[in-house]
């Protein structure tokens, strides 16, 4: 299982640390206790030596018969010992006596020439270290791997959830996008990943659903243009003479450019969903690209009123935003009963771009889905005049690699109004 290396590592990890911690604090229990201990042997042994140098010309003969307690020794200026049961260094110090089984701490105090040297025995340091040692010997270890257990049972606690969802994500193939990871019911990091995951696997499912949406509308799309040059071919074939001159040629252009023109805006989408729209920014003036637009149209009997362009400079993608006007200007051409009228305006931080018409309009139920790829809401038209269901999704995608954003209303015309706004 994936897990168990995570487990693994997190158990050893925190044993170590433990074990390092509670080790160090083992060293430094003992070495405090040692000295606290020994601090206060050698407190007692100086104030014996200086009880015993008050009276060191008269010790008491019964204070050197205890070997196992105290030994002391007195010493005049010129080193002559006046009382000693063991003869003693006159420099302070541990040493070892006949006889004893731990070592003692001399405690020499001088007064006046006359020394006294105090050996006090450190078997009760040795025995109280000993005493200490054992049960640290055997409890750090032990705590060491109680936290090893709990460490082991509770990081394979939280993971049991992560690894319900590798087995569940396993299963996920591209036909079985449906499937969704349990989410566990802790508002945790894993409980967050879950949901991550489930709103990824809502996106792709979307995404393929788009995705085959759009290759069976693109193959149908591309089925009409095809089917009507190989029709035309046929005939010529078949029956030469039978189709009046320039008719052949007359439709293959009229396919052809049909066709090219489908497969430019599929390239132009397929660059959209990589990202790929938003190409070299520089300062694009909007009411050039309007005007533009209105005398190109204007050629073909159409009314264009373009009192309302004024000034409006955004920063983007010169040919792409050129693309978004061509497409609105041709969308309401095509729906127009007799005019046109283009407006530009700055509005604070955005610019503005209204394309008008006084055709039909588009009804408010449908003023959202417009805007999807294929979408025709004038099926009864030939695909010739109502063109291919590209150029307003476009027109979004575009828009929206901008930063800005693109809706339709009704229009004072009596049309549709098309909006677009673009951060200036």
């Amino acid at each position: 299982m994936a897990d168990r290396g995570v487990r693994t590592r997190t158990t050893v990890a925190a044993m170590l640390v433990v074990a390092v911690a509670l080790l160090a604090g083992a060293v430094a229990l003992v070495v405090l206790v040692r000295g606290s201990l020994r601090d206060g042997l050698e407190n007692t042994a100086e104030q014996r030596a200086a009880e015993l140098l008050t009276r060191a010309g008269n010790p008491t003969p019964d204070d050197d018969d205890d070997l196992d307690d105290l030994v002391w020794q007195v010493t005049r200026a010129d080193g002559t010992v006046v009382r000693s049961a063991v003869p003693l260094p006159a420099e302070p110090g541990e040493i070892r006596l006949d006889g004893a089984d731990h070592p003692y701490l001399v405690v020499t105090d001088r007064e006046d020439g006359t020394s006294v040297s105090v050996a006090v025995s450190l078997e009760e340091l040795d025995d109280s270290t000993s005493a200490l040692v054992t049960p640290l010997a055997v409890g750090v270890p032990l705590l060491v791997l109680l936290v090893g257990g709990v460490t082991w049972v509770v990081v394979s606690r939280a993971l049991a959830p992560v690894e319900r969802i590798r087995r569940e994500v396993e299963e996920i193939t591209g036909d079985r996008l449906d499937r969704r990871v349990p989410e566990p019911g802790s508002g945790d990091e894993i409980g967050r990943l879950a949901r991550t995951m489930n709103r990824m696997l809502t996106r792709l499912q979307d995404g393929q659903r788009r995705q085959r949406r759009f290759v069976a509308d693109a193959s149908h799309e591309l089925r009409s243009p095809v089917a009507g040059l190989r029709q035309v071919a046929e005939i010529s074939r078949a029956h030469p003479g039978a189709l009046p001159d320039g008719e052949l040629a007359d439709t293959v252009l009229a396919e052809s450019t049909r066709l090219q023109r489908l497969v430019e805006q599929l390239l132009l989408l397929t660059r959209a969903d990589a990202g790929g729209v938003d190409g070299a920014r520089t300062d694009v003036d909007l009411d050039d690209l309007a005007f533009g637009e209105a005398r190109r149209i204007a050629r073909g009997g159409l009314a264009v009123d373009t009192g309302g362009v004024g000034g409006g400079r955004v920063r983007g993608d010169e040919s792409a935003l050129a693309q978004v006007v061509r497409n609105l200007v041709d969308n309401a051409a095509r729906h127009a009963a007799g005019s046109v009228a283009i407006g530009v305006r700055a509005a604070g931080d955005t610019v503005e771009l209204t394309v008008d018409d006084d055709g039909p309009g588009v009804p408010a139920a449908e003023r959202e889905r417009v805007f999807e790829r294929f979408v025709r809401l004038d099926e009864a038209r030939a695909r010739d005049a109502g063109g291919s269901g590209l150029g307003l999704a476009i027109v979004r995608e575009i828009v929206a690699a901008h930063g800005g954003s693109v809706g339709v209303t009704t229009a004072p015309l009596g049309g549709a109004r098309f909006t677009v706004r673009l951060p200036g």
